[in-house]
């Protein structure tokens, strides 16, 4: 049996700019949120993952927060939220909230106090150094969205540092006065009653205190044609240096005491990428810090093939050590599922409907939490011919055209498809363009059809919670023919298997075929 609600369950993320404007902005608030959260709880799940509504000035759409505590006017007020909370909670579902603690945006008083000079207060609260003797940047760190990872102020005569944009300086969790403050601004919506954080890219909170370089990549060539070169960073082993080092994860136990210290436990979800997963995941999830990590294994940009997902799922089950795992396999980050896998096995476009509901199907069949993706239950397909003009990520406009970053999985939800904008917004121009191929997707035609694509999702979700064995137990990958996926789902003294076969023609395994393109849950067995 599952001890806590989040050991098995499903996560709903909604990326609030995008899933419903209730002001006719052309933005998505909390309030048009709250007026669509009867259809987010018939599907089934357990929880809401909101992305941030803080305030913000927006350089990175609400993930360089100016003020932890505000709700950004832009998604509404802080009734707005409350109404929010109460209604969730009403019909049975958890919040959890995103929070992005490792920086936040250079408008925050914090860091406008930190940068006027080097003795004020909040001198040391984020991560500065001087220049080398030539004025060069401190080190050879770069930042995740290009250029160096080292900007320089003139006022303190010092470069500050940033994982991501200039604008998201990195605060320094060292300084005990940081955590605290931090520590401070959770506990203010945990005080509401939220139900947990998914805390944002949590291994990047920690730095090499001497600042030594980043050593290369030693399993790439620079200039190859792996993907991991196609921006400068990736030609780095940034967990040389930059992030993950050991003194990271004090502030994550000083947290975990405070999410403990409610009458009823609140879930902390952190944020882990790097190539060393099931690593990261096990020493993350030691007793005392995260209760579980969201993992970044089946969010490959470019899809996996059945062999791909086989091997990434031995690597990090084989290795968890009884640790608590939370998997994706879509989110506002990467293209939407559905279009990365029909590419990457090479795919007609009229298959892309049977491979989204196999990864669905796979991903429910997971053991640990699961997080779908808002329109994963709809099928949609990446937006991925939106124009330059149209792209409002710096990321994306930073690499275009080789690369569109993160715009086309944050296109709207269609909710009419008969309305204007597919009833988003009843502004004349939405912050991003709906997709026209959504709109045969929309959810009034899907909620009206029986048998509709979100219809199957619900069936699946139901199905996994119909017994211990999906939602606890053990996993085995099994190995299994070309194109075939196996796994084994075992609870007491019962077992199951499901087949999954990404190939074009039939399949058997151990004498029971498998239909192209299709996925069987096998019925429980005596183990």
């Amino acid at each position: 049996m599952s001890q806590n609600w989040w050991d098995s369950a499903v996560i709903y993320q909604i990326y609030p700019r995008s899933f419903r404007d209730s002001n006719g902005d052309g933005i998505g608030d909390l309030q048009g949120i709250t007026e669509k959260l009867e259809t987010v709880a018939d599907l089934g799940v357990d929880c809401v993952w909101l992305s941030p509504f803080f305030k913000s000035p927006f350089k990175d759409f609400g993930y360089d927060v100016s003020d932890y505590r505000a709700v950004d006017p832009v998604f509404g007020t802080d009734r707005d939220f409350d109404v929010l909370l109460n209604k969730a909670h009403g019909l049975g579902l958890k919040v959890i909230l995103d929070q992005v603690l490792c920086h936040c945006s250079e408008e925050h008083r914090w860091f406008e106090e930190s940068r006027q000079d080097r003795t004020n207060p909040k001198a040391d609260w984020y991560v500065w150094q001087n220049p080398k003797p030539d004025g060069t940047e401190p080190n050879n760190w770069l930042s995740f969205f290009g250029g160096r990872a080292w900007t320089w102020d003139a006022r303190r005569r010092q470069y500050y540092f940033h994982n991501f944009l200039t604008s998201q300086p990195n605060l320094n969790h060292r300084n005990p006065e940081v955590r605290a403050a931090v520590l401070a601004d959770c506990k203010y919506w945990l005080d509401k009653g939220v139900d947990g954080f998914r805390l944002d890219a949590i291994h990047t909170m920690a730095f090499d205190p001497d600042f030594l370089d980043n050593d290369p990549r030693a399993d790439i060539e620079n200039g190859g044609d792996d993907s991991r070169v196609s921006q400068p960073f990736g030609m780095q082993d940034i967990q040389s240096r930059q992030i993950d080092q050991p003194w990271g994860k004090q502030f994550l136990a000083e947290l975990r005491a405070l999410a403990d210290s409610y009458d009823e436990p609140r879930f902390l979800m952190g944020e882990l990428g790097g190539d060393n997963g099931a690593e990261m995941i096990n020493r993350y999830t030691q007793p005392g810090l995260l209760h579980a990590c969201y993992n970044f294994d089946l969010l490959a940009w470019d899809g996996q093939t059945a062999e791909e997902l086989e091997g990434v799922l031995r690597r990090v089950t084989d290795k968890l050590e009884g640790h608590q795992i939370t998997f994706a396999t879509s989110n506002h980050d990467v293209p939407r599922i559905a279009s990365r896998q029909v590419k990457r096995l090479g795919l007609a476009p009229e298959d892309t409907d049977r491979v989204a509901m196999m990864m669905v199907e796979l991903e429910l069949a997971l053991h640990g939490s699961v997080c779908l993706y808002m329109g994963e239950e709809l099928g949609l397909e990446d937006a991925d011919r939106l124009a330059l003009e149209d792209l409002q990520d710096p990321w994306g406009i930073e690499f275009w055209p080789t690369f569109m970053g993160r715009d086309t999985c944050r296109t709207p939800i269609p909710w009419e498809a008969a309305a204007k904008h597919a009833g988003f917004t009843t502004a004349d121009k939405p912050w991003l363009p709906v997709d026209e191929r959504h709109l045969p997707r929309s959810m009034d035609q899907q909620l009206a059809d029986p048998n509709s694509f979100r219809a199957q999702v619900k069936s699946v979700i139901a199905r996994r919670k119909s017994g211990e064995i999906l939602t606890g137990g053990t996993l085995d990958v099994l190995d299994s023919p070309e194109n075939m996926l196996v796994l084994q789902r075992a609870s007491g003294n019962k077992n199951q298997r499901v087949m999954f076969n990404f190939g074009t023609k039939d399949a058997l395994f151990e004498g029971e075929k498998v239909e192209a393109l299709s996925s069987v849950f096998g019925q429980p067995m005596p183990g």
